[in-house]
């Protein structure tokens, strides 16, 4: 008896110089952010050689995937489909009398590591080797436990670090691109005696899928577009930037009819979408001398034209471009703008702009604010415009990209 009391305490003992030494060697790799290698390294020298444990595998959990991240002594497969729905069941150190669970069997118990009670790991280890003379091996499991759950919890915050960092490098990426990105768009809006011209952009996302732009084709004539891709997102981004160089290409070096020109884009849209995408445009082109607008509406919301207090919708064109490979029909709508008219081209996030009771701010109430306001610059209109559209959605946040172009001809 009293040997026994011996023996026990000289484990307790001895057990306690393994606790220090080990926690030591671990807490200095970790501080040392030594590779999640080294510190396995570490857990299995002290398991295997200190303790003596001849068996042993981690089931690891990282973004809510298992894996096998340490195995030792164990050579047959490890299937852990479905195997994770069963190891639910153990919330505290469980020996393994039998299972049905080949995989159980082979091990003589299963030690949870619980973090923000949530499993973040699995350890299944057999006990001693048979000439370690043990007398209680519960103090022994209850610090494999504990070893355990400062391994997984290191190797989870290298998890969260290493996400941190990718999202963070992601970040700056988006940043770039969204620098980039405004440089797609024209650095400055004439406002002279002939035209005063303005545009408003807030992309939903770092980068954004409308577009907008103005370019001058001489003194007196001069194309106005605004577009707006499916979707959002970096994809949309592209797809866009791809889209603006084409027609800025497409009108320096040359003088295409409007529908040709349409027909053309419809074609690097299908190319470089390929049918997963389209784009709902609207192409203006202005002749100041003549006053003539000629104009196609591609699928977009209906830009409208405002004098006198009354407004005309211009909705003649076709379908959006990248819907099909050939554009069935195409018309131009043709129109004289009289002194004083407003143009308003807008995408869809200003008008479906929803608020708390899930109501969209519509095409009138857009209608209504430009006849209040059109008496000033287009700048302060479209920033009165945006002024509405932010009392309306409250607390809520933009649902989509949001553009206004807005020109009043002289």
């Amino acid at each position: 008896m009293v040997k026994k009391q011996n023996d026990s305490l000289k484990q307790k003992i001895e057990l306690k110089d393994i606790k220090l030494n080990s926690l030591l060697e671990i807490s200095n790799a970790i501080n040392e952010n030594l590779p999640v290698e080294n510190l396995l390294e570490i857990y299995s020298f002290v398991l295997k050689e200190q303790l003596g444990f001849n068996k042993f595998i981690i089931l690891h959990r990282e973004s809510n995937k298992w894996s096998c991240i340490l195995k030792k002594g164990h050579k047959g497969k490890i299937d852990i489909d479905g195997l994770i729905d069963e190891f639910k069941r153990f919330n505290d150190i469980t020996i393994v009398d039998s299972s049905n669970n080949n995989l159980l069997n082979d091990f003589d118990a299963v030690i949870p590591v619980i973090h923000h009670e949530n499993a973040l790991a699995y350890v299944l280890i057999s006990r001693f080797n048979v000439n370690k003379n043990i007398i209680d091996d519960t103090l022994y499991l209850n610090f494999v436990q504990t070893l355990s759950n400062i391994i997984s919890v290191a190797i989870e915050n290298k998890f969260i670090l290493k996400k941190s960092l990718a999202q963070e490098a992601i970040n700056k990426e988006l940043e770039v691109a969204s620098e980039m990105q405004k440089f797609l768009f024209p650095s400055s809006l004439p406002s002279n005696r002939k035209m005063d011209v303005s545009a408003k952009y807030i992309p939903r996302h770092a980068v954004g899928g409308d577009y907008y732009d103005f370019i001058p084709l001489g003194d007196d004539e001069y194309i106005l577009c605004i577009a707006d891709v499916s979707g959002k997102g970096i994809t949309a981004a592209l797809l866009m930037a791809n889209f603006q160089a084409t027609i800025r290409t497409l009108f320096k070096y040359q003088r295409f009819e409007m529908a040709f020109l349409v027909e053309e884009l419809n074609k690097k849209v299908m190319k470089s979408a390929k049918g997963e995408k389209f784009i709902t445009f609207f192409l203006a082109h202005y002749n100041a001398f003549t006053r003539d607008l000629k104009y196609i509406n591609a699928g977009h919301n209906q830009p409208f034209i405002l004098h006198n207090n009354k407004t005309k919708l211009l909705d003649i064109g076709c379908i959006g471009l990248g819907m099909l490979d050939e554009i069935p029909n195409i018309e131009v709508g043709k129109i004289k703008v009289s002194p004083g008219s407003t143009i308003v081209m807008y995408t869809d996030g200003v008008v479906e702009q929803e608020n708390l009771k899930q109501k969209q701010f519509g095409i009138e109430q857009l209608i209504k604010v430009v006849k209040s306001y059109s008496s000033l610059s287009m700048e302060d209109m479209n920033n009165i415009i945006f002024s509405k559209l932010d009392d309306w959605r409250e607390e809520s946040k933009y649902s989509d990209d949001t553009a206004i172009l807005s020109c009043k001809i002289y």
